[in-house]
């Protein structure tokens, strides 16, 4: 989280990539009539904002609360959208392909826990010090331990690291990232 997964994405769409936006179909599934319905019946009227849609903050304080149940609760939310999520990346890797486009990047923050890594051929880990991770979530609006149980809640960042094939290091100049970047571009695309 907040290790710059999205910079290096759009830097890669930059070079000629098309995108696919975990985030943003999450986004798009939370406004479906029946995930809403199903939300409500889980989490009644409090997770819907003013405009009487899921209000992701009101839902997150559920989902990531530290209690005993919300992990039976995340894990609910994630049955509720990952298969929805997958089946928007899966028709918008159909779309890229009717584009012309010959790679693609997946930013999503669950990839391997939502079992996405299947649709990759290519995994890249993108690091920082969890002290630059935090500030950039801070400036997000998030707390210390908003952070850390978002953290908590995703396999640990060796694992991560380890399923990777590259590993991009974001903890220096945005100079040097883009350097890596386009290293990893010359070698997805020969």
């Amino acid at each position: 989280m907040a290790s710059g997964k999205s910079l290096v994405a759009q830097a890669l769409v930059e070079l000629g990539a098309g995108l696919l936006d975990a985030d943003r179909a999450g986004h798009d599934v939370l406004r479906l009539a029946e995930t809403e319905e199903a939300a409500r019946r889980r989490w009644g009227e409090g997770i819907l904002g003013p405009d009487g849609r899921i209000d992701r903050a009101k839902l997150a304080k559920i989902v990531f609360a530290a209690t005993p149940e919300a992990r039976t609760e995340r894990e609910y939310l994630e049955q509720l959208t990952h298969p929805a999520i997958g089946q928007a990346i899966e028709q918008r890797i159909q779309s890229l392909v009717a584009e012309g486009k010959t790679v693609a990047v997946l930013d999503a923050a669950l990839l391997l826990e939502a079992g996405w890594d299947r649709l990759c051929d290519t995994l890249v880990f993108v690091d920082a010090p969890r002290q630059k991770r935090l500030s950039r979530a801070r400036s997000r609006g998030w707390s210390e331990e908003g952070f850390a149980a978002r953290e908590a809640a995703q396999k640990t960042l060796d694992s991560k690291r380890r399923r990777a094939d590259v590993i991009i290091d974001n903890s220096d100049s945005p100079e040097w990232t883009k350097a890596q970047i386009e290293h990893v571009w010359h070698t997805l695309v020969g």
